[in-house]
């Protein structure tokens, strides 16, 4: 049998999206012959810092296990969408790969990949926002591997300081921003990015109102532009504008800038995600002991929904090889190499189960993302084209907009909607 290798990837001429959907639809099928021997694997870079480490431990015992070889190739997410679209146009597919959970249904859509609704999977076991985006009229083709969920990490010495608890609704979040913002001049009180389409998210869903929903006759439909979609995205956006508990140039931030604030001391609270606090005292051992997190208060009490992103590990149509992935599949996602990944990573295993169990033998700090993953997770709208929505930066835009004067939240909002509704409906 060949040697079990991990290396990377050298990067492939893109694609044209279309032409390579298109030409999805030639698969072959197959079964997963009994004969199979090797398996390729592709898993996006830079998630787990000791990636080889992991998969040689790993692809080890699946070897010892099921006799069968296993090669991973590290793709890093910038060059995923063109590799994976070049590699289905060309029939050079991997058996198994890891998807960002809103790639999965575009690839699923054009016949790219496996149904694996046959092998009896149980998908309620899996967390709900992620599982969702792998289930598609009827199929699965996608089970969740790990999640990440945003909530808000803070400054715990800044907030004993000044006597602060943690807030439990909008008003008393502003409240506590205003506070920090006047006690500590130096000091961001509470960053509001204008390039984090999923920090503007919570606050949609909070106030009520439906990034997209699909109406009985399959039209798309948007509510950011509904009362309750404008309440949640003046309340976020007014901090900054009106409480000036920001900074002028978080309108073009995105979530590394978000983060590097905290690790950095300038700011006391931000929303960021499960995985920010590892990475922060990574960066800046000084904070140990200075950090602790909430879960995103709702307007009048208890949770608002937050995004919950990560990882599918999805198996290939055409490859014959299909049974044998699968068994790759349960193997990374079973107990002992998910709860591996998550303990080396900072991510949560996409096992609801495990969330908790996770969350108990790791830091303290992330009790409150494991209640807002299993009690107030959303996805996105579950169709092949909300990737367009994102690579448009149809929600960043309407953020930068509000931020930056261009556009009043009424006419942002019905910009946005107007937008979101052309592209999911074909437009």
């Amino acid at each position: 049998m060949a040697r079990r290798r991990t290396h990377k990837y050298v990067p492939l001429p893109a694609a044209a999206a279309a032409l390579v959907l298109a030409a999805t639809a030639c698969g072959t099928g197959g079964n997963g012959a009994a004969g199979t021997d090797s398996l390729l694997v592709w898993i996006m870079q830079g998630t787990n810092p000791d990636e080889t480490g992991f998969f040689e431990a790993a692809n080890t015992a699946f070897t010892d296990e099921t006799g069968i070889e296993v090669e991973v190739e590290f793709v890093p997410w910038q060059d995923a969408q063109n590799k994976i679209s070049t590699a289905i146009a060309g029939g050079t597919m991997p058996d198994v790969a890891e998807l960002g959970n809103t790639f999965t249904p575009g690839f699923a859509d054009a016949g790219a990949l496996h149904d694996l609704s046959g092998y009896g999977i149980d998908t309620d076991r899996y967390i709900p926002g992620l599982m969702e985006m792998g289930q598609i009229d009827g199929g699965v083709y996608g089970v969740p591997w790990y999640a990440s969920i945003r909530s808000i990490v803070y400054r715990t010495d800044v907030f004993e300081e000044h006597d602060l608890e943690v807030p439990e609704n909008w008003d008393e979040l502003r409240e506590t921003a205003l506070t920090l913002s006047e006690a500590e001049e130096d000091m961001i009180a509470f960053p509001v990015p204008g390039d984090a389409q999923y920090s503007v998210m919570p606050w949609i869903w909070g106030g009520g109102g439906e990034i997209a929903v699909q109406e009985s006759d399959g039209t798309w439909v948007s509510g950011i532009d509904s009362e309750e979609g404008r309440a949640g995205m003046e309340f976020f956006t007014g901090l900054a504008l009106e409480d000036d508990t920001s900074t002028t140039g978080a309108v073009n931030w995105n979530e590394i800038n978000v983060m590097e604030s905290v690790a950095e001391g300038e700011a006391a609270m931000a929303i960021l995600g499960s995985a920010n606090p590892k990475a922060i005292l990574e960066a800046n051992p000084d904070m140990e002991g200075k950090l602790g997190a909430f879960t995103l208060p709702g307007q009048d009490g208890g949770y608002m929904p937050s995004f919950a992103g990560g990882s599918l590990l999805s198996v290939f149509e055409g490859t014959g090889n299909e049974e044998a992935a699968w068994r790759y599949v349960q193997h990374l996602t079973g107990e002992e190499f998910a709860m591996r990944w998550a303990e080396e990573t900072g991510f949560f295993p996409g096992v609801t189960d495990r969330v908790d169990a996770f969350s108990a033998s790791a830091d303290p700090i992330l009790e409150p993302f494991a209640v807002q993953l299993s009690e107030a997770s959303r996805g996105v709208p579950v169709t092949p084209a909300w990737g367009q929505v994102e690579a448009q930066k149809v929600l960043v835009g309407m953020q930068q907009d509000i931020l930056n004067g261009e556009a009043t939240v009424e006419e942002a909002t019905a910009d946005a909607a107007n937008e979101i509704e052309r592209i999911l409906n074909g437009g």
